[in-house]
């Protein structure tokens, strides 16, 4: 990679005199935002990106970084990724706000990268063009398999700006045991991770072709992802479109995805999710679990989704629980939900088992309770409309308006 570019020259920054005019032309810029703000000014500044102005923001404006200034090409063919972390650790320095640009128009090349957290103030990730993926697998030789772009510990993060996030899935899904049983089955990059992130923002983006789930909120609370378009082939093997994991008070509204397996998969201690107008076809539909793999504990209540379009999907609202497993899943309401083409359209299993081998009966179970669905209507793919495999009494509201053609 090239030197990062600064917006001028090493000696004018090496002069003492230069520095002191520069800050006094800087100090006065902030004084006249401020004055000027009771008459309706931006509240956004930009500033260079080199190191003149990093310690000295203006309290409570943004700053704005432009991925460019820092040494990005944004060619689609050069490593881009040490620019994205420069600038990272630039903004999340800053005591005051601060907005990464990744303009529109170009493609930036990254490697699997992570987004350390604990930034002193609100970061803005504004993704206008488009960041794409390694295409060879080979490239996490050594790293961690799960991750490519993974952000931990970030609180009050806002990622937004219209563009694309472009995972490169092929040659994963062509390696998959799934696709080709002679393969070694392994695991996969997730295109984006949150974890152990608050206040989080994601919204007006489109993410395609991850090697497998898409998008993930791992232990995060207080999530709205919005305006989301999640899209890869039918085929394509553990292409999730949102799975969230231990995880509380997430939103997801307005979002369309179209993947080769769940749309929306809720695991293990996650509560108060909300889902609402979600498009999800084609793909396995919507899911809660599975839960209890491998005799595990298993917590997931105060689930709603009020509002979702469903088409040719294998399944279609799912709830699935392997044997052995303990805890609970509860206070699970679907409403406001058409369906065209769905195959199992309303799904229950206390027997799921999505392995290789034959899976043991166990007396223990996931205890699934006040299950309810209302306004469910569409047209089926199968006969069978309501399918369960249960081990237990189960208190499940399906009321009249559950229709289908």
């Amino acid at each position: 990679m090239e030197k990062i570019r600064n917006s001028s020259t090493s000696n004018a920054y090496s002069s003492h005199s230069v520095y002191s005019f520069n800050y006094i032309i800087y100090s006065s810029i902030c004084l006249l935002l401020i004055i000027s703000n009771a008459n309706g000014f931006s509240h956004i500044i930009q500033l260079p990106t080199s190191g003149l102005f990093r310690n000295t923001p203006c309290p409570s404006k943004t700053v704005v970084f432009n991925i460019n200034d820092f040494g990005a090409k944004g060619d689609g063919f050069t490593d881009d990724t040490k620019a994205l972390e420069d600038v990272w650790k630039v903004a999340c320095s800053l005591s005051s706000r601060a907005k990464i640009v990744i303009p529109a128009g170009n493609y930036y090349l990254v490697r699997p990268i992570d987004f350390t957290g604990h930034c002193k103030s609100n970061v803005t990730l504004r993704i206008s063009g488009t960041i794409v993926s390694p295409r060879d697998p080979e490239i996490w030789e050594g790293l961690n398999i799960h991750r490519w772009l993974y952000f931990h510990g970030v609180k009050d993060l806002i990622i937004e700006g219209g563009g694309l996030i472009d995972g490169s899935g092929h040659e994963w899904w062509a390696r998959s045991c799934k696709m080709n049983t002679s393969n070694h089955c392994t695991h996969a990059p997730t295109a984006v991770t949150f974890h152990k992130c608050k206040n989080l923002k994601v919204r007006n983006l489109t993410i395609v072709s991850s090697p497998q789930m898409h998008m993930a909120f791992t232990a995060c609370v207080r999530v709205a992802a919005s305006r989301l378009s999640i899209l890869a082939p039918a085929d394509s093997p553990n292409t999730d479109g949102i799975h969230i994991s231990a995880s509380k008070h997430v939103s997801l509204k307005n979002i369309i995805i179209s993947t080769g397996d769940d749309c929306i998969s809720i695991v293990s201690n996650s509560s108060r999710i909300r889902m609402k107008n979600i498009v999800c076809g084609p793909g396995h539909g919507i899911s809660i679990g599975s839960l209890g793999k491998a005799n595990s504990s298993a917590a997931v209540q105060d689930v709603r989704l009020d509002g979702a379009y469903l088409f040719n999907t294998e399944n279609g609202l799912r709830i699935k629980t392997w044997q052995g497993g303990s805890g609970f899943a509860r206070k699970i309401t679907f409403q406001n939900v058409w369906m065209k083409n769905v195959s199992n359209p309303i799904i229950i299993d206390q027997y799921y088992c999505d392995s290789s081998v034959h899976c043991l009966n166990q007396t223990s179970s996931v205890s699934i309770d006040t299950v309810s669905f209302h306004h469910i209507r569409g047209t089926s793919a199968t006969e069978v409309i309501l399918l369960g495999s249960l081990r237990q009494k189960l208190r499940v509201d399906t009321p009249r308006s559950l229709h289908f053609i």
